[in-house]
């Protein structure tokens, strides 16, 4: 694969600046377009951030919302095709089995509260892990992680068609 596929990743309402700063990691690592930190969610500059994103808090460009909804709606206009939630909803389809569009946009939330739930209306679709245990609950760094990497391999398949 020459490039990565075209993924901005929202985080909507998350506590935690080490998980945050994790995903930055992650997505410095997989080459994502941005980060979009939605409400609370710790955003450059920030100590705690700096320390866990280990510098990739600089390298990843990054904007702020109030609301992950609002983040959602400015995407669109600028040409977004698709915009998933990562979520365990009824209806979500596994991260494996999802026929991704690109420009994509993926929806992180609060691992307490979820996304937004005005804002999961607003998106295309949801995309799940499987979870076989009772809490049926991960850190959201693994998952953002399991997700960006089947994204990459959707991608490597879809250009060797």
């Amino acid at each position: 694969m020459e490039k990565p596929p075209e993924v901005t990743i929202i985080l909507d309402r998350l506590r935690s600046a080490h998980n945050t700063g994790n995903i930055f990691r992650i997505a410095e690592a997989v080459g994502a377009k941005e980060i979009i930190a939605c409400g609370y969610t710790p955003y450059p500059p920030h100590p705690k951030l700096a320390k866990t994103a280990m510098q990739t808090d600089e390298m990843v460009p990054c904007r702020h919302f109030e609301t992950s909804l609002e983040a959602v709606k400015a995407l669109r206009e600028e040409g977004v095709k698709q915009v998933l939630a990562v979520e365990t909803e009824d209806d979500a389809v596994s991260a494996w089995d999802m026929e991704y569009e690109f420009p994509l946009a993926i929806i992180l939330g609060n691992e307490a509260l979820g996304i937004n739930p005005d804002t999961i209306k607003e998106c295309d679709g949801a995309v799940n892990l499987p979870m076989f245990g009772v809490k049926k609950s991960i850190n959201v760094g693994n998952c953002a992680s399991t997700v960006m990497y089947s994204i990459i391999k959707y991608a490597e398949d879809l250009e060797k068609k």
